[in-house]
């Protein structure tokens, strides 16, 4: 039987054929693909402004930067995220402050966030874990409240919904990723979200070295930018992922349906909360009894053909952030879900019969 991933990009024909037209274009940095995809990536965020990056860790340096954030400026995040989300405070100069998590959504306890916030708090920097979002409500309220910025890592989030309303269509600075993994791709880059046209200059002299132009030969640099923007090629299959969006998004919801009604529910695995309003529904992940082996689990599942993933250790046990005086028993519910979480496949392309199949290694797998 054929080996079965995680995650798989499904990139249509019709995509391939237009990244080799730019490719036969002779234009293949930034471009006018990327003012094209940067233009419907603002429609389907309620028009506000938005402007496509290299990465979706260039797109939270970014939001970092546009807030002014700083050294002596503290963040708010959670300890239970891809390792990027707390590195680009670091890269700031600000301190990353982590609160724990919820056991049940697995994403920031706002309670505990609001519990957090001191004289040089800053910003908050949520993470919608596999797609589901905050409270966005609640976030908000205590980001007003406090006079704070938000800087949302939606980096797993495009087309996930918040109350009806897409994630990126409300709020200040939303940042995505477009990585091979995510719900749609543009191989590698990312996007951020911008409050209003006023912070659009800045942003694009600091994604492309401080530059600005003028006429046939005028430059001008009056700050030192970096290198972020996306290519040409990257934004054509961005083009053509985005146009199959609501497609993805029914089938990964129907896929996850399918694993709520296959899984066996006596393995005492902890699912995750089923929501089919806001989630894009960008991983389907368990969490397992603490008497089975991670390791064990991923390995059985590998020889029976299937992928596993791992998403994510507890930032901060990781051996920089102990070096920076983070120690085990800070953040309990992060770092029991971090010892345990898997991520299981779900993709577009994959089959009703896969998830079936998936849910019956796990049964063999774990008894």
């Amino acid at each position: 039987m054929d080996f079965l991933p995680f995650t798989r990009p499904s990139i249509d024909e019709e995509t391939i054929a237009g990244v080799a037209e730019v490719l036969r274009s002779g234009w293949i940095t930034s471009g006018p693909k990327v003012k094209e995809f940067e233009a419907v990536l603002s429609a389907h965020c309620g028009g506000r402004p938005v402007r496509a990056l290299a990465t979706g860790t260039a797109a939270l340096e970014m939001g970092l930067k546009l807030a002014d954030i700083g050294p002596g400026d503290e963040v708010i995040t959670t300890p239970l995220s891809w390792v990027a989300t707390s590195n680009v405070i670091l890269h700031s100069g600000a301190e990353p402050v982590f609160v724990d998590v919820e056991p049940t959504t697995r994403n920031m306890d706002l309670e505990l966030a609001e519990q957090a916030i001191t004289e040089s708090t800053r910003a908050i920097l949520p993470v919608y874990l596999a797609g589901s979002p905050v409270d966005l409500d609640r976030l908000y309220s205590i980001a007003d409240a406090y006079g704070l910025r938000v800087l949302e890592d939606a980096a797993q989030a495009f087309g996930a919904r918040w109350n009806g309303t897409p994630i990126g269509a409300r709020g200040d600075l939303i940042a995505f990723s477009f990585h091979a993994n995510k719900n749609i791709t543009t191989a590698e880059g990312g996007a951020i979200v911008l409050p209003d046209e006023s912070y659009a200059p800045l942003c694009e002299k600091l994604r492309l070295q401080g530059v600005v132009r003028s006429g046939e030969d005028g430059m001008e640099v009056d700050i030192a930018g970096g290198k972020a923007n996306l290519t040409d090629m990257a934004a054509r299959i961005g083009l053509g992922q985005i146009k199959r969006l609501d497609e993805f998004t029914a089938r990964r919801r129907t896929l996850a349906r399918l694993y709520f009604e296959h899984f066996d529910r006596s393995l005492r695995c902890e699912l995750p909360v089923a929501d089919f309003d806001n989630s894009n529904w960008h991983m389907f992940q368990i969490v397992l009894p603490e008497n089975v082996k991670r390791a064990d689990f991923m390995a059985r599942m590998r020889a029976a053909g299937i992928g596993t993933g791992v998403h994510y250790p507890a930032i901060h046990l990781f051996s920089l952030y102990r070096s920076l005086g983070w120690y085990e028993g800070m953040y309990p519910h992060a770092e029991r879900i971090g010892r345990a979480i898997v991520t299981l496949p779900l993709f577009p392309a994959m089959r009703d019969s896969d998830v079936e199949r998936v849910c019956d290694e796990c049964r063999k797998a774990i008894r």
